[in-house]
């Protein structure tokens, strides 16, 4: 759509308001888009990996090699590798050039979130089910695994004796969610106990802790600058913090504080929150709700609620928001549909011409004189070569507003087209990039005639007795 045709409130508008459509192949129960926001990656049930193409709404590929529910997804920086985490107690790590799976780690315990380090795709970081989180090298053929601290840093000297009660304490604490921090120098970690650990890669230490909350650290997410972190806690509390500077030369630990920006919940109903994601530019936050078909948005600056997404009447579990766009996607933990809400600009035909005028009914058109008057044929062909000077550019790809662009992220993931083993309820096949079609029910009878009549009758027969025989 022409932006100039929108009307410019519209576009300065940062959060969705209303649901615009869906996609669907098999049961989603994880999206996440990639640093661009081109392409969305959705886990399935049965452990498939479907690739959307945002513009077109198309599956741009498919990835098996899972063989249980697909629990995190992980993009690279550049958008060529996919991390993919699995209840089947596998990480496998896709080339998106070809499809093909780079490594593929099995764990002693199932994988409740994976992330990849932010500057290479041959490091990442896991939390498992009631085990320890660990840190995974796989730049060797051997991937090689780092178990990572879930104590709490103790403000103790060191010669100074654990007592049993506090070794007994210590012994409970298990980390429930880990990411990196924006450099990838450190590792934040949330435990069952509401504790977060930073933690430092180089050494595997926690160098700083703080308490902060009452329950179990759900989920963590950072912004896109990496200068803040949401978080998700079992109180029915959702928490913005601000990181603190870690890549500073000689960081002294005991330097770093951490406090609670804003608090967000619902005082009324006591709603718990499935899912939480920070905006494109980080000024607001979005949350899916348990038990509830709601999605709502919090402004940060002011820390109160703007909107309350009404969509499908079914519960959502993991919400994206689109890295550069107004635009969220929910995964529905019923039907499977990532339902997506975005804006529905209203088109200005003003903007076309200032004397242009909107009219509400059709009236009579007075025609000017010299209105429509006939051109000279030499007039013509002058005006056709003159156009024919002009270089026009074809190549050059505008970048759009809040876009991510970077010299380094040069891939373009080719899209596959021969996708016509969809398991959707509903049978499509490709046609282009990214579009999908819906499969003709008369497709198959007419495939049938039309083999007959390329091999004959007599022939045709004979196979089709053959292949019964066998």
């Amino acid at each position: 759509m022409n932006l100039s045709l929108v009307d410019p409130f519209v576009l300065a508008q940062d959060y969705p308001e209303s649901t615009t459509g869906s996609l669907r192949s098999g049961h989603a129960t994880c999206a996440r888009f990639n640093r661009k926001g081109d392409f969305l990656a959705a886990g399935r049930v049965d452990g498939t990996v479907v690739i959307f193409d945002t513009e077109t709404n198309g599956i741009a590929r498919k990835l098996k090699g899972h063989t249980r529910q697909v629990q995190s997804l992980s993009w690279s920086r550049d958008g060529r590798y996919l991390l993919t985490a699995s209840q089947d107690w596998k990480c496998n790590v896709w080339d998106l050039q070809d499809g093909s799976i780079l490594r593929s780690v099995r764990f002693e315990a199932p994988v409740y979130i994976a992330e990849f380090h932010p500057l290479t795709h041959l490091k990442f970081v896991v939390s498992l089910f009631e085990d320890q989180p660990l840190l995974v090298d796989i730049s060797e053929p051997q991937p090689r695994k780092f178990s990572l601290p879930s104590i709490p840093k103790r403000n103790q000297y060191d010669d100074e004796p654990i007592s049993d009660k506090q070794a007994a304490q210590d012994a409970k604490h298990s980390t429930t969610v880990t990411i990196f921090t924006s450099f990838g120098e450190h590792i934040l970690a949330g435990t069952n106990k509401g504790w977060l650990n930073i933690i430092d890669v180089n050494t595997r230490t926690t160098i700083y802790s703080t308490k902060i909350c009452t329950g179990v650290v759900i989920f963590l997410r950072l912004t896109n600058s990496g200068r803040d972190v949401v978080i998700n806690s079992q109180d029915r509390i959702i928490r913005t913090i601000q990181m603190p500077n870690l890549s500073v030369v000689d960081l002294d630990p005991d330097t770093i504080d951490i406090e609670v920006e804003h608090k967000f919940q619902d005082v009324v109903n006591k709603l718990s929150w499935n899912h939480v994601a920070f905006s494109s530019t980080g000024e607001y936050v979005t949350a899916s709700t348990f038990n509830n078909h709601d999605i709502y948005i919090w402004e940060r600056n002011h820390g109160s609620l703007v909107k309350i997404l009404e969509g499908p009447k079914e519960e959502h579990g993991v919400v994206e928001w689109h890295p550069y766009r107004p635009l969220i996607a929910a995964c529905g933990l019923e039907s499977g549909r990532i339902n997506i809400w975005s804006i529905i600009p209203q088109q200005r035909w003003s903007a076309l011409a200032p004397d242009f005028a909107e009219v509400e009914e059709n009236v009579e058109y007075l025609e000017h004189e010299d209105e429509f008057d006939i051109h000279p044929q030499e007039e013509i062909h002058k005006r056709r070569l003159d156009l024919e000077d002009e270089d026009i550019d074809v190549l050059t790809v505008e970048p759009v507003k809040g876009e991510i662009v970077d010299a380094e992220d040069a891939f373009r993931m080719p899209v596959k087209l021969d996708l016509n083993d969809s398991e959707d309820e509903e049978e499509f096949i490709a046609v282009g990039r990214g579009e999908m079609r819906r499969k003709s029910p008369t497709q198959a009878q007419r495939d049938y005639i039309l083999d007959s009549e390329a091999l004959g009758d007599d022939e045709f027969k004979k196979g089709k007795s053959g292949r019964r025989k066998r």
